[in-house]
C-alpha cells in the first residue's frame, strides 16, 4: 500500500538540489537516501513530511499520516530538559497526562539507562541526545519514519542496538534513512535512492548492491550517449556530402536529402542522455613526505592512563612503521582517545613516556575539529598557518570545496562537510609523514570517505586511527591493535572486535 507519492517533485534553493523526482513509498519499505554534503538529502526528508515546500511537482500523502522527523541536532530549548520529560513533551497534552507509560516503553525499547533519563539533555552525549529525538518521534506512533543521520555519535554497541530496533519495526512502519554509514545502510535497507539533481535513480537494493547497480546503469548512459553523438555526427558527414553534390549538380531531390539528414542528426543530439558527472563536494587529499626511519613510533610497557591517574591499559613493546596504517580497537571508555593524546603530546614534546623518531612529522586530527578555530577564516587559516599566497590559497581552497565566497567567512560558518575537509587540507599542507586520526569520518559523506580510504592506501601512509565505521576501517587497516583487559594486543582482524561490540546488547 502507498502511503506517499512523489510525482515529478523538485528543489532549488539557489540552484537545483534535485528535479523530476519520482518516488512511492509504501509499507515494509526501508529506503536509504542517499548524496553528498549538501545535495538536499535534509531537504527532502523535510518536503516528506510538510515542513517545506517543493518548488515543483506534486506530493501526495495517505489521509490522517503521521509523519515522524527525527532530526541530525536537537533544538535549544532541548539542553534544559530531562531527558524524560522531553519524551514526554511529545505526546498531546491529553496523552502525556494519562498515558505516559508511553514513554516507559519506548525508552525501555531503546534501552536507555534510568539514570540517564533524568538528566538534561544537554548534559548528555551526542549519542544519547540522538537516542532521545528518536524516543520523542516514536512515543507518536507515526506512519512513517524519516531518519537523518541517525548514526552520528553513536559507538558500534548502540549502533548494533538501533539496526535491531529496526528490524523489529512493525513491517507496516516504512522508514527513509539518510546516513553516511555504509555497513549500517547494508543491514537496515531494502531500497535506494541516489539523489540527484537530474536523473535521480531507486534501485530495489540495499546500499552496496545498489551502488555497484548505479555504477553499471551509469556507465550503460555513458556508452549510449557516446554511440548516439558518434551517430549524429555520421548523418552530418552524409549530409555535407550531399550538400556539395547537391549545389554543384543543382539538385533540388540531394538538397531536401540534406536537410533531412542535418534535421536527424539535430534530433538525435537533442535527445542524447548526457551520463551523469557527479559533481564533487570538494577534494580529500593527503601527502606523504617520507622517512627513512623504520620506527616512528616506539611504546615500550607504556601505561596509558585516565587524566587523573587511573591506569586503563598498558600498551606492552609496540612499534609503529612506515607504511603502518594501524587501527585503534576498544570499547568506549577502554582508552583510545587516550592514548592518541599521549602520541600526540609526545609529538609535540610534552610526553616523554613515548619515543618517536626525529623525522617524524605529524598531522593530527580530532573527531570535535578542534584545531579548526570558528571564528578565523578559511583563507586566513591558509595563509598564515602555511607558507603560501593569497591567489595559490584561494586555489587550493576551491579545490577542497570551499568555495570564493565561503573563504572569507567564518569558519564557524561552514557545513560540518566543509569543515572536515578544510581539516584534511590543513594536514595535507603540512606535508606530513604520519596521520594521527580519531575518528575521521566523522562529518564525511560516502564520496568523501572512499577518498579518505584511497588516498591512505595510494600514499603508502603511516597511521594510527580510531574509527567506528565498520567499512573504512576494514578497508583502511592493515594492522589492528584491541585494548582487551588492560592490555594491547595486536590481532590479525577485527572481526571478533567488531562481533563482540555488536552482540553486547
Amino acid at each position: 500500500m502507498t502511503i506517499i507519492s512523489l510525482n515529478a517533485v523538485g528543489v532549488t534553493l539557489g540552484e537545483p538540489l534535485f528535479s523530476d523526482l519520482r518516488l512511492t513509498i509504501s509499507k515494509a519499505d526501508r529506503i536509504g537516501l542517499i548524496a553528498a554534503n549538501g545535495r538536499g538529502k535534509s531537504t527532502l526528508l523535510a518536503c516528506l513530511a510538510g515542513e517545506l515546500d517543493q518548488t515543483s511537482g506534486e506530493i501526495t500523502r495517505a489521509r490522517g499520516l503521521r509523519v515522524g522527523h527525527v532530526r541530525q541536532d536537537i533544538p535549544p530549548e532541548a539542553t534544559a530538559v530531562s531527558l524524560y520529560d522531553w519524551v514526554l513533551a511529545a505526546l498531546p497534552a491529553d496523552q502525556a497526562e494519562y498515558e505516559s507509560w508511553r514513554v516507559d516503553v519506548a525508552l525501555d525499547e531503546l534501552q536507555v539507562p534510568y539514570a540517564l533519563q533524568r538528566k538534561p539533555m544537554g548534559e548528555l552525549s551526542g549519542g544519547w541526545q540522538r537516542t532521545a529525538m528518536l524516543a520523542a518521534v516514536w512515543v507518536s506512533a507515526p506512519d512513517l519514519l524519516l531518519l537523518d543521520e541517525p548514526t552520528n555519535h553513536l559507538d558500534l554497541n548502540r549502533i548494533s542496538l538501533l539496526e535491531g530496533w529496526l528490524a523489529a519495526l512493525p513491517r507496516k512502519v516504512p522508514v527513509v534513512i539518510t546516513s553516511h554509514d555504509r555497513a549500517f545502510l547494508d543491514a537496515t535497507t531494502n531500497r535506494t535512492l541516489f539523489l540527484r539533481p537530474e536523473n535521480s535513480r531507486v534501485f530495489q537494493l540495499p546500499f552496496t548492491a545498489a551502488r555497484a547497480a548505479l555504477d553499471e546503469a551509469d556507465a550503460a548512459d555513458e556508452r549510449r550517449q557516446i554511440n548516439d553523438l558518434n551517430k549524429a555526427q555520421q548523418l552530418r558527414r552524409q549530409a555535407a556530402k550531399l550538400k556539395n553534390v547537391g549545389v554543384n549538380s543543382g539538385s533540388d531531390l540531394l538538397l531536401t536529402k540534406t536537410k533531412q539528414l542535418t534535421e536527424r542528426a539535430d534530433r538525435i543530439e537533442a535527445a542524447a542522455r548526457p551520463a551523469h558527472r557527479e559533481q564533487s563536494a570538494g577534494d580529500i587529499r593527503l601527502a606523504n613526505s617520507g622517512t627513512h626511519a623504520k620506527a616512528l613510533i616506539t611504546l615500550d610497557e607504556v601505561d596509558v592512563e585516565t587524566p587523573d591517574g587511573r591506569r586503563l591499559f598498558r600498551t606492552g613493546r609496540k612499534w609503529i612503521a612506515r607504511g603502518d596504517r594501524i587501527v585503534l580497537l576498544g570499547a568506549n571508555g577502554t582508552g583510545k582517545t587516550q592514548l592518541i593524546r599521549m602520541i600526540e603530546r609526545a609529538l609535540a614534546g610534552a610526553d616523554g613516556k613515548v619515543k618517536c623518531a626525529p623525522s617524524v612529522v605529524p598531522a593530527c586530527a580530532d573527531q570535535h575539529l578542534s584545531q579548526l578555530i570558528g571564528a578565523e577564516t578559511p583563507l586566513g587559516m591558509v595563509t598564515t598557518g602555511f607558507d603560501i599566497g593569497d591567489q595559490r590559497a584561494r586555489a587550493v581552497l576551491a579545490g577542497a570545496g570551499i568555495n570564493i565566497q565561503m573563504q572569507d567567512t567564518p569558519i564557524d560558518a561552514l557545513s560540518g562537510g566543509q569543515k572536515a575537509r578544510l581539516a584534511f587540507l590543513a594536514l595535507r599542507l603540512k606535508n606530513p609523514n604520519f596521520y594521527l586520526l580519531d575518528e575521521p569520518t566523522n562529518h564525511l559523506d560516502i564520496e568523501g570517505q572512499e577518498a579518505l580510504e584511497a588516498e591512505l592506501i595510494a600514499h603508502g601512509a603511516s597511521c594510527l586511527l580510531v574509527s567506528h565505521d565498520r567499512s573504512f576501517l576494514r578497508n583502511v587497516g592493515n594492522r589492528f591493535w584491541w585494548i582487551r583487559g588492560q592490555k594491547l594486543e595486536e590481532v590479525d582482524s577485527p572481526e571478533e572486535f567488531l562481533r563482540l561490540e555488536m552482540e553486547a546488547r
